[in-house]
């Protein structure tokens, strides 16, 4: 066992008795010193263990990947933005960060690149495989750098419903910083398409397809997402979902 997660390990144990470690760890401005971190407890954590999704291989691919969640957004903005080929999109990093950023999807598409084969899996019943690719978000955090009382990153996205309540939906600092978590640019080699999220929509494999938000504008790091809309951490959730979603 690395000395960093023995030592993690070993003061969970005497600082957290019978309670949830997560929540005493991130609580405990010493266990963070001892670490020595700059973020999240739940990054340095999440580096050392499992818990990937299956990625697949390439003759995998699904040949059609269905559209689902709210309809692609008609505002004048994003209408705006599509005409122009999103040149004037830019994704916000805000709230409890050191580095506040705006990033513009040329900034994007510049940054290192992963894809992955992975499937998703909606809540109506349907999978698909496909390849997406995109920047890692644990790279954009470790640039904005979350203060150490941050729990949740929320993303707050250009689409809303037919009462106009718009669309988000949030993960905990282990979730964002999880190898897979991407900032999708692309599906199977092309650029996201509209109905599927463009220019940028957040891809968990871990989880189901309802938290992998799309048409992202803005991310807001957080301590708690109690005061946002209904209160559940995201649109659905709000609605009787399940926050943690893991498959």
């Amino acid at each position: 066992m690395k000395r960093r997660l023995f030592l993690a390990s070993s003061i969970a144990a005497a600082l957290a008795g019978c309670s949830p470690i997560g929540t005493a760890l991130n609580d405990n401005a010493g266990f963070h010193h001892a670490l020595g971190l700059e973020g999240s407890l739940d990054a340095a954590l999440m580096e050392n263990l499992p818990g990937l999704a299956r990625e697949y291989s390439i003759a995998d691919i699904s040949k059609n990947f269905p559209v689902d969640s709210l309809p692609t957004p008609t505002s004048v903005t994003y209408d705006r933005l599509l005409a122009h080929d999103f040149q004037s999109y830019t994704l916000a990093v805000v709230g409890a960060v050191e580095r506040p950023l705006s990033l513009s999807l040329a900034q994007l598409q510049r940054m290192p690149q992963q894809t992955q084969i992975t499937r998703h899996d909606c809540v109506e019943g349907w999978s698909a495989i496909g390849a997406w690719t995109g920047v890692p978000l644990r790279r954009i955090l470790q640039f904005a750098r979350p203060h150490r009382d941050a729990r949740y990153a929320i993303f707050r996205c250009m689409d809303r419903d037919d009462q106009g309540t718009p669309y988000y939906e949030s993960l905990d600092m282990a979730q964002a910083y999880q190898a897979q978590t991407l900032l999708a640019l692309r599906l199977n080699g092309e650029a996201i398409r509209p109905d599927h999220g463009a220019p940028v929509r957040l891809r968990v494999p871990t989880q189901l397809g309802y938290k992998s938000a799309k048409w992202v504008r803005e991310i807001q790091i957080v301590g708690s997402f109690a005061h946002l809309y209904g209160g559940k951490g995201g649109y659905w959730e709000d609605q009787g979902y399940e926050w943690y979603a893991g498959i």
